[in-house]
């Protein structure tokens, strides 16, 4: 079977089976399969596949058909534009995310501009957030943590990658933390624990301890709210992302802690409440 006619017909099947963008995704399998360019499909449409090659490509397929996400069989995901490696052990870094980060690397460069910057990532995953904001700032230092030591391996494979140092720790929250910084910043677990098993069948392929928000979802922004200022310099920031209908409690619990001030909120590109924001008093 030639190249074009197999692209062809494996987008009619995804597309038969209600999965969005089928004919890129079809490309981008093929593109993976015989470690091309997607350019030299375009070149080469009439070359024709060995049986092998045709049956592994199929076999990508059939996985993409039944949810399984297109990022862990290419084990890559964009963001930031900047390139990360992912596979089953990590959240899949997602656009909503950029405005956390992008919020954090706004107050690096206009409340701390030329002086040393210390940043902890709680629950670092995949490490997109901590790399990012090393990636785009010259004069910070960032230590991350996650409790789950396959998902260290995945970001410190990605700091690599990046060429960016981040120190690692594996440490459940602020565990192993005994240092003080100038900005907390976390993406935590935050869907409702029932929630978790009616969500897409691709997410339902991310690790469940990333997902995991505990039976209301908000566990860990108790959790962080109640001990982040103990590591946190007056003044100092933390910055959370939060679930599109978690502004009121997120904010609530901050609030009755007494130890946070000008906590504000940042709605994503959606314009859904995305970003919670506070300063340690």
């Amino acid at each position: 079977m030639e190249i074009k006619q197999a692209i062809v017909e494996n987008a009619k099947i995804l597309k038969e089976n209600n999965i969005h963008d089928s004919y890129n995704i079809a490309r981008i399998l093929m593109a993976h399969t015989i470690n091309k360019s997607k350019e030299y499909l375009v070149i080469n449409d009439k070359e024709i596949l060995k049986e092998e090659i045709l049956q592994l490509y199929n076999s990508k397929i059939e996985k993409v058909k039944n949810g399984y996400p297109l990022q862990y069989i290419t084990n890559n995901q964009e963001f930031m534009k900047l390139s990360f490696y992912v596979n089953d052990n990590v959240l899949i870094p997602q656009p909503d995310t950029e405005i956390l980060v992008e919020e954090v690397i706004k107050i690096c460069k206009t409340k701390y501009e030329e002086e040393p910057i210390k940043v902890l990532d709680l629950c670092t995953g995949s490490g997109a957030i901590a790399i990012s904001i090393k990636k785009y700032v010259d004069n910070v230092e960032i230590t991350a943590t996650d409790i789950s030591n396959n998902a260290l391996k995945v970001a410190i494979k990605n700091a690599n990658l990046n060429n960016v140092e981040i120190k690692f720790i594996e440490s459940n929250m602020f565990e192993k933390i005994n240092d003080k910084y100038d900005i907390i910043v976390s993406n935590p677990p935050y869907i409702e624990k029932e929630i978790i098993k009616t969500l897409s069948k691709e997410v339902q392929y991310e690790p469940t301890l990333a997902l995991d928000g505990g039976t209301d979802g908000l566990s860990f922004y108790r959790e962080i709210s109640k001990n982040a200022y103990k590591y946190l310099q007056k003044n100092s920031y933390l910055a959370l992302e939060i679930g599109y209908n978690q502004k009121n409690s997120v904010i609530d619990i901050l609030e009755k802690e007494n130890r946070y001030k000008n906590i504000i909120n940042i709605k994503d590109l959606s314009n859904n409440d995305r970003v919670i924001i506070g300063q340690v008093v």
